[in-house]
């Protein structure tokens, strides 16, 4: 089984980063093989469509992942009551090629307070839009539940994520099974 995390936090010092890395250690404590795919270090061209744009190296590198994915873990900031440029930049190089029928999860790193709400319903909407089947629960981490690392020492946050994480798993395992 593959599932591929999507970092969705480019910028340094990223609280998503983190948060994605957890998301990472709990679907590792299981046998799977899990890909984590920063679009801080992993920076794509904006999009516009061309033949020639296809062919680059960083580009064909999250196609071919996320075509091999059963699964997805989605992180984002919340940017201006909206996902991070750089996320949505990467969906879209990508389709319902890629995401038909393939269980996804999604959580966004907030600065507090209300926020993260509307990052998560603007990615999901872009995600229904490319035919992931977006898993119900959904996760906002404020900056309490992060240390001054960026990595999240919440005990209950981290509980919260393993239990997304296996839910992933077993959707995946079964859709994966037909």
């Amino acid at each position: 089984m593959n599932i591929v995390i999507l970092n969705g936090g480019a910028t340094q010092g990223s609280r998503t980063r983190g948060l994605a890395r957890t998301f990472e250690q709990a679907l590792n404590k299981n046998d799977i093989n899990v890909t984590f795919f920063d679009l801080g270090e992993h920076v794509l061209p904006v999009y516009n469509g061309s033949d020639e744009q296809y062919e680059l190296t960083s580009v064909k590198a999250l196609q071919s992942l996320a075509q091999e994915a059963d699964g997805f873990v989605i992180c984002t900031p919340e940017y201006h009551n909206g996902m991070s440029g750089a996320l949505k930049n990467a969906l879209d190089f990508l389709g319902s090629r890629q995401f038909r029928n393939k269980p996804t999860l999604i959580a966004a790193a907030a600065g507090g307070g209300k926020g993260g709400i509307n990052a998560l319903n603007n990615l999901r909407t872009v995600m229904r839009g490319v035919y992931a089947l977006v898993l119900p629960d959904q996760f906002v981490a404020d900056p309490h539940h992060f240390n001054d690392q960026q990595k999240v020492t919440d005990y209950d946050a981290q509980e919260r994520i393993n239990g997304m994480a296996e839910e992933l798993i077993r959707i995946s395992r079964l859709l994966a099974a037909k």
